[in-house]
Order: structure tokens, then sequence, then C-alpha cells
């Protein structure tokens, strides 16, 4: 058997969306994203992340513009595949763009992005933003075809959707959840096999973050309203702080293997 390669630290992407959120549901200044992620820079994440939904029901323009210029760290800009908001990533060449799919209705980003059946559209949208210097991940399902597929348009990178895998855990359905871990294991040495830059997220908190982290081909991991609603009862840097720890100690057991 082919041993698994250790590719090295996994990063840790934090995202602010769900300051906004809190912000937002005021209409006040306050939380601000922005000081959220500087706190993150702080706490030592390695990168931020925001998503500009198209109803702006969190993160708004101007956030966008903040970040542009007060991080240090790489933005990773989460957008719909709309003319719209390639215009906005376009104008701002953030280092990371993620493209998710998108309903009005859904509370939070529901499944990934269909690849496989939409290529050709997909390829003509990300070309501009390859050429403009911005890395291009696709948010997908664990799935080989999606892989396979986000690889043919040209993407740098996938991020695969852990939420499946996240809610199995809370409902208690551990044979199902480990069935799910090790999809996303083989899913990942798939798309790492195809020259993609495998990272993964939604819904990981301290207790599913280790299993993935410790994934060898898995090279980041984008975590947010699980650490917003933790710096509720204990700070946010501390929050992140615990969980760069969480998944330092889980990559190091990968590097032991």
């Amino acid at each position: 058997m082919t041993a698994r390669p250790y590719l090295g630290p996994l990063r840790l992407g934090v995202n602010i969306d769900h300051v906004a959120t809190v912000r937002n549901a005021r209409g006040s200044a306050y939380p601000d994203p922005i000081r959220a992620a500087k706190l993150a820079e702080d706490a030592g994440a390695d990168g931020i992340t925001a998503h500009l939904r198209e109803d702006r029901r969190h993160i708004s323009d101007a956030d966008i513009e903040g970040l542009m210029a007060a991080l240090r760290l790489p933005l990773n800009f989460e957008m719909a595949t709309t003319p719209e908001m390639q215009a906005i990533a376009l104008r701002h060449r953030p280092h990371a763009v993620c493209i998710v799919p998108e309903r009005r209705e859904e509370r939070t980003t529901e499944g990934g992005l269909e690849v496989a059946a939409d290529q050709n559209r997909l390829a003509d949208f990300i070309a501009p933003l390859r050429d403009a210097g911005c890395r291009v991940s696709i948010f997908i399902a664990a799935d080989a075809r999606q892989i396979e597929a986000a690889a043919r348009i040209g993407a740098a990178v996938v991020e695969l959707h852990t939420g499946l895998y996240c809610d199995l855990h809370a409902e208690g359905r551990f044979a199902e959840r480990d069935a799910e871990l090790d999809r996303l294991d083989r899913m990942a040495a798939l798309a790492h096999g195809l020259g993609l830059e495998v990272h993964a997220g939604h819904g990981l908190t301290y207790d599913t973050a280790g299993p993935v982290a410790a994934i060898p081909e898995i090279m980041e991991l984008n975590i947010g309203h699980f650490l917003i609603g933790e710096a509720i009862f204990r700070g946010l840097v501390p929050a992140i702080a615990e969980m760069r720890r969480v998944m330092d100690a889980a990559r190091l057991r990968t590097a032991a293997a």
C-alpha cells in the first residue's frame, strides 16, 4: 500500500460572517467584523473568509472594502456565480475566491455546488478570476463526479462540504458519521491526486474538526459559525486558539503515523 503524503501544517481560515449577522440584527455599527478579523490574526488564524451574499444578510460591500484595506492575512472571498459578484471580485482581487451555491431562502449554504452538470458556464465564469490572480476554489460535496469536474474547469482548490459529517455526529448516528468521514478521506485523496489543493469546512466544532484535520491531503479548514458562538462564552481569541490547538494536535498525529 502506498503511504499517504504528509503535506505539512494545516491552515485555519476564520469566517467572520456571523459577527456581521449580530451587527445587522440591530442595524448598528458593532460588533465590527473587521475588528474580529484582526483579532483572528492575533489568535493564529492563517486567513479570513467572508461571504458577500446577494441579499447582503451579513457581510456588506463596505466590509469587503475594509477587509481588503486592513488585513495582513489572505482574504477568501466567498461568492455566488453572478455577474455582480464576479465584478466585485475583479475589482478587489482578493487572494482567493470560493464559488459557493446560494439560494435566498436557505438559512446557510446547503450542500455543494453542482459542477459536473454546469462545466462550460463555470469554466467561463472562473477564467477572468484566475486571470486576475485570484486562486479559485469550488465548494463541493465529497463526490468524485464533482471533484473531477472541478479539476476539468481549471479550479485550483476544492473545499469539501463537511456539513453532513457534522450533522451525523450531532445526531449521534456514529456509524453513518464514520462512513461519511471515510468518504471525505477518500475524496480528499482523489482531489489531491488530480492536482487540486484540498480544503474543508461547514459546521465544524471542537469535537468534529480533529478527525477532518487528520486527513493528510486537507490543507485548510474554514470555520466560522461555531467560533463566533463559542466567542460569546470564552472570547474570540481563546475560542480560535483552542481550535488551533485541536487542529494542530490532529495534524501531529498524522505526521507521526
